[in-house]
């Protein structure tokens, strides 16, 4: 008996009903919020930097899916990839053999990283995280690992233990025994270290929450330091890594920094097979893999699936054969240079940072006093109102799709994927200049909708 699905057709036939289903079945505040922002779009199609929708109009993606469409959306030789190895009707999975697809893939990530040794391939960043931690204490025999205040590593109960944010905390505990510490204080982490039971720092070398990257020297000196008291450094690359920042890993940036794990997922993936990576030294994993006994000890159903590891193979092609880190270098300077100009020119545009594309705009009090009064009124309803009322502009307005970087933050992350270029740069210019010259001269709709804003965080309270 053959069994028939078209998947195409249930789309033609349920596919409208997006909004109802996912508040019905899924979670039901996503299409709440949606709606009140306006960003309750149908996008039918997508390619590279770009969503398309019904009507044929374009859309700047400025997200890249929180990173993980890093060459863009369906990108032809990872797409190639993903049928030749369906095409290729594998035995996959077995669980006891030794498929050639992860070695390979394994052999070519750690070529970016010749001080690591060995991967552990999972299914998503949080559990390469999770995967990290597991290492870390084990090799050690040590229960605590130190993060940094305003982290983020993830939302599964040991990477949520080392989440900097109490939003995403509050609720969840007990959860493991770990300790935040300022970004970039050496003697807060020093203190820590010298109690004798911490296992790793895990840090990432740009945050995603703000954009704020880890001063000059911070890493390399937490790296001696966490050596000296016989801990490991977890560099936290599942945003910044494979390109993000203009080197293949951000902890690239400074000189002399070998973290001792690595963790990777988002861009693997090439937007189609979720994939997450741990990179780590030879006598970690041969501690945690001790014998024959412990084979097992750490594993995932999923992972180093067929059809992620082709993904990944492919990603790293086109990375290596395109230059694709040579070019978000280019790329993001150009973008942080033309955003950071025009600094002197709006008053409530406070920084521009970031390293590549990975760049934070933040906005702040303003100091004209008719202007100064209308964001104090923000301000006094929720913080990070501002921000949105730029977002949404940019959206409606502009077909340019962008997010605040973070609950309560007046900062806004331009994530693009890595393929964006010159004349995307240009699109974005127009349509901030735009949406900040209507700030500035008192726009109605822009700050009419701000009204509405507050009025949707008072009732929230």
């Amino acid at each position: 008996m053959t069994t028939e699905f078209d998947l195409g057709a249930l789309l033609a036939e349920r596919g409208a009903e997006r909004y109802e289903l996912h508040a019905k079945y899924l979670n039901p505040q996503l299409p709440r919020m949606l709606h009140t922002i306006g960003f309750d779009k149908v996008y039918e199609r997508a390619e590279g930097a770009h969503f398309f929708d019904a009507e044929g109009n374009d859309y700047l993606d400025m997200l890249a899916g929180f990173g993980v469409m890093g060459l863009g959306r369906h990108h032809p030789v990872v797409r190639k990839a993903l049928h030749d190895v369906l095409d290729l009707d594998l035995a996959d999975l077995t669980r006891f053999d030794c498929q050639p697809l992860p070695g390979l893939l394994a052999e070519r990530l750690l070529a970016h990283s010749p001080h690591l040794d060995r991967v552990f391939f999972g299914n998503s960043g949080t559990e390469a995280v999770e995967t990290a931690l597991k290492f870390a204490r084990y090799a050690t025999g040590r229960p605590r690992v130190l993060y940094c205040a305003h982290a983020f590593h993830g939302l599964t109960t040991g990477s949520l233990s080392v989440n900097g944010e109490t939003g995403f905390r509050d609720g969840f505990a007990p959860l493991l025994p770990d300790t935040a510490v300022p970004l970039g204080d050496l003697d807060a982490l020093a203190r820590e270290l010298k109690k004798g039971d911490v296992a790793a720092l895990i840090v990432e070398p740009i945050q995603g929450k703000g954009v704020h990257e880890a001063p000059p020297g911070y890493l390399r000196a937490a790296q001696e330091l966490l050596r000296k008291h016989r801990a490991l450094l977890i560099a936290d690359e599942v945003q910044t890594g494979l390109g993000r920042t203009g080197d293949f890993y951000a902890y690239q940036h400074e000189d002399g920094v070998e973290p001792d794990l690595v963790c990777v997922a988002k861009a693997l993936s090439g937007g189609y097979v979720p994939v997450g990576a741990t990179l780590g030294k030879d006598w970690i994993f041969k501690k945690v893999y001790s014998s024959m006994d412990r084979v097992l000890v750490h594993s995932a159903s999923f992972g180093s699936n067929a059809q992620a590891m082709a993904c990944g193979l492919a990603v790293l092609s086109v990375m290596e054969n395109e230059q694709i880190v040579a070019g978000v270098r280019a790329t993001g300077d150009l973008l942080k240079s033309r955003l950071t100009e025009l600094i002197d020119t709006y008053e409530l545009l406070a920084d521009v940072r970031g390293r590549g594309l990975m760049i934070g705009i933040e906005f702040g009090r303003p100091s004209s006093l008719k202007l100064r009064s209308r964001w104090a009124m923000l301000q006094a309803a929720r913080k990070g109102l501002f921000a949105q009322m730029v977002v949404v502009p940019l959206l409606q307005r502009h077909r340019i799709l962008t997010q605040v970087s973070g609950d309560h933050l007046e900062v806004i992350k331009l994530i693009p994927p890595l393929v964006f270029g010159e004349a995307d740069v240009d699109r974005f210019i127009e349509g901030f200049t735009a949406v900040m010259d209507d700030a500035h001269n008192g726009g109605g709709l822009m700050w009419d909708f701000g009204k509405t804003l507050i009025k949707q965080a008072v009732a929230n309270r």
